[in-house]
């Protein structure tokens, strides 16, 4: 494998030869520019898209040639610049041919006037120099580097070279012989030809046997500098994407290295970077020991910290935190010996959020002397991020300042003026790539304030503007955050293909596909419950715990549904116990520190108090949680903790109140486009009209009145049930409307909601386990 040439670049010295010889017209000079530049300016496209279909490309086929010059005219009547190009490259007939090509490039270059002068002080032959070519420009630097790798090369690897060129151009010879007259038979080597020697000869078989092999296809595809650079594009896309290395990538890569003779270290980083992703813990050790081993026999002291910070990552991932945090406070203390910024600042940023997935380890953080609190982390982040010019990483600090804001319930204002300065920074510093986190974070926050169907709209938006761009895992949780959503509806199939429709790389990550699994089974325990099937909740339940979960989030609504089950089959003492540890445990181990979940918890318990009869020990509960949702403005909270509220007035037969409380609040909680808060707040609201309805005098105006808006409550909130498929709560509602209606005398309509009622029964039994 030769080190930089490959017969591609030697097809475009020879495009650039034409250029230099005037034979590309004016018109035509801006596109054939423009065609060798794209190929020998440093870029991701030509290294990335390869076809792997037909075996392993070259890097630069013949073929592309063919597409870009066919259609323009030459300076020669007649002849398009494809044709002189291959005219120029069968002019080269040997190998003897090729070096006087190459050795003759200089001349194409214009010398600069210190070059001139300094020729004149010498005493130098001075000639004058007519090439166009400026040297230190693209071209000039491409041509010059190209000359000087030529002749560093030894002999046998010129012959190599010679060989693979040979082969390049052989599809070719075809269409070269339509336009010129060939004066020889044999494509091989003008000097056979002279000699009179055929391909059968033995001297031939010695030079040129190699070509009839069927790996010579792979051999001179690539030059150990387009394998590193191919490497390095897609190590980066894998740390930037978090996926695994395609297949076909893989096959390309194994081909290459099969053809040459040195396999690049970074090689072996790949190989840490895909076994890490398919869960391969053994052999991701195994891969950055020897990537690391090898980078170090180059004395590079620079790449030690690099190795303990992937190290840590590693180990962390593999659920070995108590490993990770000593790897990486030597990471640390190595970059600020070697006064790598950079590298320290990604260290401080993954401590940052090592502490946010392992909250357990945030003492031994502390003790550590790292980093203090997470508002004091976050502003020394940024304080590095500025010193260090380092933008990404200062968008990236500021979106976890919004969503630390909204962790703790702090001013919305502060969490909406973060995002944008986000967004500033990534218009601004051109870090395009943040803007679709940016978009990320303002889903939760306008979903936290009861706008969900903006929220919506700006994860769509990132669905379909930025998802190629983003990393897997931001793909992943905004398609499970969708799906929620969906399920918040009742739309459980359409949540249930958007999971199955993820794209293919994210499945072939251990971590997405395990975290993937688990939440589209807490979705199928939800619709589970909703249809009365205790016993298929339960065993998948039971299923998911087992597995364990990646995430806190995870394990605590896996928790959560548990509560949920354990109410719907009257458990209450164990629900009552469940919420209590839950709560107990969050505050000991530091686990979930979300005011969102404070809330919850005390929404459960008061729900729990409420069924079984005790209100009056739920109205401090459910007042603190009033009140907490209302300071942290989460919204949606906030109305469902209002609709508990109502229901204890309910209880306490302060009806007129409950009806102004629910009333008050039902535009804004039919904006959350849930299902099951607007079901619940209309049933509250039924029972609070039907309440004042008791107290008035029978047959009055009033009471009719109020009797009307009950049934008329009901039935919005059957029609919601009804969309979440809970056969219980539609039921309940089917029982309520047939006992108004049967107060009310009308036997006709009482008599055909309880047929409804029986008839529903009667379909969910037989579809499942449900039992009343």
């Amino acid at each position: 494998m030769s080190r930089y040439l490959t017969p591609g670049k030697i097809t475009l010295l020879v495009v650039a030869f034409l250029y230099a010889g005037d034979l590309v017209p004016i018109k035509e000079a801006a596109a054939v520019l423009s065609f060798i530049l794209s190929h020998i300016v440093p870029t991701h496209k030509p290294l990335s898209s390869l076809q792997t279909d037909q075996g392993v490309e070259h890097a630069l086929p013949i073929s592309a040639f063919e597409a870009a010059l066919s259609s323009h005219p030459s300076a020669r009547p007649g002849r398009t610049l494809y044709d002189l190009l291959l005219k120029r490259l069968w002019a080269i007939d040997c190998s003897h041919a090729l070096e006087a090509f190459i050795a003759n490039l200089p001349i194409h270059l214009r010398k600069s006037r210190e070059q001139i002068l300094l020729e004149r002080e010498t005493g130098e032959e001075f000639f004058q120099n007519n090439g166009r070519i400026l040297g230190t420009s693209p071209l000039g630097s491409f041509i010059r580097r190209c000359y000087l790798e030529y002749i560093r090369l030894q002999f046998q690897d010129s012959i190599i070279l010679w060989q693979d060129f040979v082969a390049y151009r052989l599809p070719t010879r075809q269409a070269y012989e339509k336009k010129n007259h060939a004066e020889d038979e044999n494509a091989l080597d003008s000097n056979l030809a002279d000699m009179n020697l055929d391909s059968s000869h033995a001297l031939t078989q010695i030079m040129y046997g190699r070509l009839t092999e069927e790996e010579q296809q792979q051999r001179g595809a690539y030059s150990m500098y387009d394998v590193e650079k191919l490497m390095e594009f897609q190590a980066s896309e894998l740390q930037r994407l978090g996926g695994r290395l395609p297949d076909g990538m893989k096959t390309v890569l194994q081909q290459i290295s099969r053809a040459g003779t040195t396999i690049p270290k970074m090689a072996h980083y790949l190989d840490f970077l895909d076994s890490w992703r398919a869960g391969d813990y053994h052999s991701a050790y195994d891969n950055i020991h020897r990537y690391f081993d090898f980078a170090m026999q180059t004395q590079d002291r620079s790449f030690y910290q690099y190795a303990l910070l992937n190290l840590a990552i590693l180990q962390a991932d593999a659920g070995y935190p108590a490993q990770a945090l000593p790897a990486m406070q030597e990471a640390i203390a190595a970059a600020r010996e070697n006064k790598d910024t950079t590298c320290l600042n990604f260290c401080m940023s993954w401590v940052y959020h090592f502490a946010r997935s392992f909250p357990g380890k945030l003492d031994a953080i502390r003790d550590s002397g790292i980093l203090g609190s997470e508002v004091e982390g976050l502003a020394f982040l940024k304080a590095r991020a500025r010193d260090a010019e380092m933008w990404s990483l200062l968008s990236t600090t500021f979106l976890g300042e919004a969503k630390l804001g909204l962790q703790y319930g702090d001013s919305l204002a502060g969490v909406f003026e973060n995002i944008a300065k986000a967004s500033h920074i990534n218009i601004v510093r051109s870090t395009q790539r943040l803007s679709g986190a940016t978009l990320l974070m303002k889903g939760p926050a306008f979903g936290r304030v009861g706008l969900t169907h903006v929220g919506w709209w700006y994860s769509q938006i990132f669905m379909q503007c930025h998802s190629k761009d983003a990393s897997l895992e931001d793909v992943m949780k905004c398609t499970c955050r969708l799906a929620s959503l969906l399920v918040q509806r009742g739309r459980y199939d359409e949540a249930e293909e958007m999971l199955n429709n993820v794209p293919s790389p994210m499945l072939r990550v251990v971590k997405f596909q395990k975290y993937l699994s688990l939440y589209g089974g807490l979705l199928r325990i939800r619709r589970f419950l909703h249809r009365g099937n205790f016993d298929a909740a339960e065993r998948l339940l039971d299923r998911l715990r087992g597995r364990g979960s990646p995430d806190v989030e995870l394990r605590f609504s896996l928790s959560i549904f548990e509560v949920e089950l354990m109410l719907r089959r009257g458990l209450l003492d164990e629900a009552l116990q469940k919420v209590e540890d839950l709560g107990q445990t969050a505050v000991r181990n530091q686990e979930v520190n979300d005011v969102t979940v404070q809330m919850r918890l005390l929404n459960l318990k008061t729900r729990i108090l409420i069924q079984s009869g005790q209100s009056l020990k739920a109205f401090s509960l459910i007042t603190r949680a009033v009140r907490t949702a209302h300071r942290a403005r989460h919204l949606g909270v906030l109305w469902e903790s209002i609709g508990l509220l109502a229901t204890i007035l309910n209880e306490l037969r302060e009806f007129a109140a409950a009806v102004d409380l629910v009333q008050s609040i039902m535009p804004r909680v039919l904006e959350c486009h849930d299902c099951g808060l607007a079901a619940r707040s209309y049933s509250v609201l039924a029972d609070a009209n039907m309440g004042l309805a008791g107290l008035q005098s029978n047959e009055s105006t009033r009471q009719k009145e109020l009797l009307g808006r009950a049934v008329e409550h009901l039935d919005r909130a059957y029609i919601q049930f009804r969309h979440l498929e809970d056969v219980r709560c539609q039921l309940d509602v089917l029982k309520k409307k047939a006992t108004i209606m049967h107060w009310k005398g009308d036997l006709v309509l009482a008599n055909d909601t309880a047929t409804q009622y029986l008839d529903l029964l009667r379909e969910y039994k037989a579809q499942t386990n449900w039992t009343e």
